[in-house]
């Protein structure tokens, strides 16, 4: 089992940038691929992008790559999300995700954290 736990949320101008970090407890997530979601309001649930195990390889939502970039530290047990050039329609609550599949993995959830996006 693994627990994931999301921190870095908040307000920002846009253009800003914000960094997301995502702790793994309860089991290793080195032999998972691991991703960010996001959710907002009156919208359903959308890949923001994910990275291998390894770090090798990352995948993008098109709505995000060039602006957003997914990191991982396996000996912190740390997963991150750095979003720069933020526009007020990436304003959600962004959610940490862990699974067997790096291109989309759903297998384990954190919590989520609000990050807003100010015009």
């Amino acid at each position: 089992q693994v627990q994931l736990v999301e921190s870095g949320g908040g307000l920002v101008q846009a253009g800003g940038s914000l960094r997301l970090s995502c702790a793994a407890s309860g089991r290793a997530i080195s032999t998972y691929g691991t991703g960010w979601f996001r959710q907002a309001p009156g919208r359903e649930r959308e890949f923001v992008g994910s990275i291998s195990w390894s770090g090798g390889t990352q995948y993008y939502a098109a709505s995000v790559k060039g602006r957003f970039t997914i990191s991982r530290d396996n000996a912190k047990n740390t997963v991150y999300l750095q979003m720069n050039s933020l526009k007020p329609e990436d304003t959600a609550v962004y959610y940490c995700a862990a699974g067997l599949e790096p291109s989309y993995p759903t297998q384990y959830w954190g919590q989520g954290t609000q990050v807003t996006v100010s015009s």
